[in-house]
């Protein structure tokens, strides 16, 4: 039974951080986007994220938070969420559900622990700015 179902791919759609000024922190804080690179529209975008991991030989995770999108046109971006500074030293995972042409989509992206930092950037297609990528 579980082999009749059929679980489309995700492909072309992908999360990014990117490091922009803040004017709030006076500093420069690391931004979430959600970037839609296909032809298609996506409808009812849900987003949850979390952080865990462990430091300093403890375990840690964070709540929750859950983010909704209408649609995300073709070829567009959206900003989700601050990474806030303390939670880069934790796995960040960002669960990704939505619609695209009446099928139910959906994938998981991590960003590892430490590995949204400087080093790791190259540049994010459709915004064109540096920012560490998951596929």
């Amino acid at each position: 039974m579980k082999k009749d179902i059929i679980i489309p791919e995700v492909e072309n759609v992908f999360l990014a951080a990117v490091q922009e000024w803040s004017d709030d922190f006076m500093e420069k804080v690391w931004y979430a986007y959600l970037i839609n690179d296909s032809d298609f529209l996506i409808e009812s975008v849900m987003v949850v994220s979390k952080a865990f991991g462990t430091i300093e030989g403890e375990m840690k995770k964070t709540s929750l938070l859950r983010h909704a999108f209408v649609a995300l046109p073709p070829v567009s971006l959206v900003k989700i969420e601050m990474i806030e500074k303390s939670v880069l030293a934790l796995n960040n995972e960002f669960m990704l559900t939505f619609f695209m042409d009446g099928k139910l989509y959906d994938k998981k992206f991590t960003f590892k622990a430490n590995s949204i930092n400087e080093t790791n950037v190259e540049e994010v297609p459709i915004l064109f700015v540096d920012g560490v990528i998951v596929r």
